[in-house]
């Protein structure tokens, strides 16, 4: 760097350039001064200028000529009718620096700010912070006195802030604040979840794209999305509302209305408008769980309102906009669905921009020990209860907690469920209430039996596991009846060689009435409903 030319960019300052006669050299003129402080050297300055104030460029030109021989000083001429009109003037700076050659092996770059139109001097610093001007900015300032010859101040300013070692360590800091925050101030040891929680706090504050999270039940999908949108919300990145519903319990024509709105008297029972979820989240965010959920004439409208921030409310011929940003949570995998048609491809697309799997907790044993020690104290404050384990018992659950044994179907719930139970039954008083060996052994008794599948109390060696099959969540939101249909379906499968051999006997009476017959699609289709497909039933 020591070894390249300087070369300085700036504005002619019209009103603190200005002077005629000898008088001028008892004023600080700041492109003059440029020049006199001799320990920085300036080998040209392009001297910008608009065409009504040549004369006072070509005088500046003419008094560096004296003060610094070695300086070449190039006038360049721009055309600017407002030196007030920020948009005229950004984009006539914009356009000739576009076509400057800049040559950074021989040269290093100042652009020159000073007191003096501010417009100039705003337009000047977003062209450096852009890199539009590879250099730095020098700020030149007038001696607090008045004085014939004095140079005034001279700094340099770098906006690459990671040089700046206090700055770098404050925003390193916010940074740790952060990611704090979004683990609730939970010191989780798992390295690849730390690493996630890193990313998702940069992608929180920096973008409004949407947001895909994906996990099991009760891996903390819908917590993590309220504590993304209170970050943005600090960092004022956003100002509506959070906004949060679970699209499973969207039914019928009431989803649409629900998340869309609708116009008095759209359809029966619509006595009032209804602004819609998209409507109330405006500026805010709209956290839509389980979206896999969504039928694909929801989806459909969803796209548009995501991509166009624009969208029909149910029974209107006008459009609303709501600028929300969307956080979507699922427990499906959605390429599956895609694949049988259930989601579709476009919107997968669109909210799969950035994607995040939440492991579950069994997933992240090295987590639990400071999960627990949160827990306690936050339930035992909503209790209002000082409560601490013996010894022995923490030990005991901590081993159990941690071990394959503990399954953990319903993840952080289920802890939290647990940790609320022993801290309820925690014997003692308020203060110095205490968890005993024999609470944790009922707890730990209590968790497995809560753990211990439907079809594992069945006779039946052949039973199909349905539980296993679908998932927790999935299997609980299907009729007796559905289940018992689909267990004989699968039962079928299982037993058949192909898709094809099992639609035959599935199908055998009512496939000799149809003109068309396609015993593997019919099939193919009905699993598709339970998010199931031919190879998943035949590996399971």
């Amino acid at each position: 760097m020591d070894n390249k030319k300087t070369v300085v960019m700036g504005w002619l300052g019209t009103q603190l350039d200005s002077g005629a006669g000898a008088g001028r050299w008892q004023k600080w003129r700041p492109t003059v001064a440029l020049t006199q402080h001799t320990h920085q050297p300036i080998a040209r300055i392009e001297l910008l200028y608009t065409a009504p104030h040549l004369a006072l460029a070509q005088r500046i030109k003419e008094d560096i000529a004296q003060t610094s021989p070695h300086t070449v000083v190039k006038l360049v001429p721009l055309l600017i009718d407002d030196p007030w009109d920020f948009e005229q003037m950004y984009a006539v700076l914009y356009d000739w620096l576009r076509s400057y050659a800049f040559d950074t092996k021989q040269e290093q770059y100042w652009a020159h700010i000073t007191t003096g139109t501010h417009v100039a001097q705003i337009c000047m610093f977003l062209m450096v912070e852009a890199r539009f001007i590879p250099g730095v900015l020098v700020q030149t300032a007038p001696p607090r006195k008045q004085r014939a010859i004095h140079p005034g101040e001279m700094t340099l300013i770098d906006l690459d802030l990671s040089r700046y070692d206090a700055i770098a360590q404050r925003f390193a800091a916010d940074r740790a604040d952060a990611v704090n925050f979004l683990k609730s101030g939970i010191t989780t040891r798992n390295t690849a979840f730390n690493r996630l929680i890193e990313e998702i706090e940069q992608v929180a504050v920096r973008s409004r794209a949407p947001i895909l999270l994906i996990g099991p039940t009760g891996a903390g999908k819908s917590f993590l999305a309220r504590r993304m949108f209170e970050l943005k919300k600090t960092r004022h990145r956003i100002h509506g509302s959070f906004v949060e519903i679970n699209c499973a319990t969207l039914q019928g024509d009431s989803a649409a209305s629900t998340l869309f709105g609708h116009k008095k008297g759209a359809f029966t029972g619509a006595s009032a408008d209804r602004a819609g979820l998209l409507r109330i989240a405006n500026e805010g965010v709209l956290f839509l769980d389980e979206i896999g959920e969504l039928k694909l004439d929801e989806q459909a409208m969803l796209l548009k309102a995501i991509e166009e921030k624009r969208f029909f409310p149910v029974g209107s011929d006008r459009e609303t906009e709501s600028n929300f940003q969307l956080i979507a949570g699922t427990n499906r995998d959605l390429r599956q669905d895609v694949a049988s048609g259930r989601f579709r491809e476009d919107l997968f697309a669109r909210i799969n921009l950035w994607s995040y799997w939440l492991p579950g907790l069994a997933q992240r044993p090295e987590d639990i020990e400071p999960t627990l020690d949160y827990l306690l104290g936050h339930t035992a404050q909503q209790l209002q209860r000082q409560v601490r384990f013996n010894v022995e018992a923490r030990k005991e659950y901590l081993r159990f907690a941690t071990s394959s044994e503990a399954l953990w179907t319903g993840n952080f719930r289920d802890l939290a469920a647990s940790v609320t139970r022993l801290v309820t039954l925690a014997e003692g008083g308020r203060e110095s209430a205490r968890i005993s060996e024999a609470l944790v052994n009922a707890e730990i008794a209590r968790l497995k039996w809560l753990w211990v599948r439907p079809t594992q109390r069945l006779s039946d060696e052949h039973a199909i596991d349905l539980y296993t099959l679908l998932g927790k969540e999935a299997y609980e939101q299907i009729d007796l009846f559905e289940r018992s249909q689909l267990e004989c379906v699968v039962a079928q499968c299982r037993a058949a060689s192909s898709l094809s051999e099992a639609g035959r006997k599935l199908f055998a009476v009512s496939r000799a009435k149809r003109s068309k017959i396609n015993d593997a699609d019919r099939l193919r289709k009905y699993l598709a409903r339970f998010g199931l497909d031919w190879q998943t039933i035949q590996h399971s």
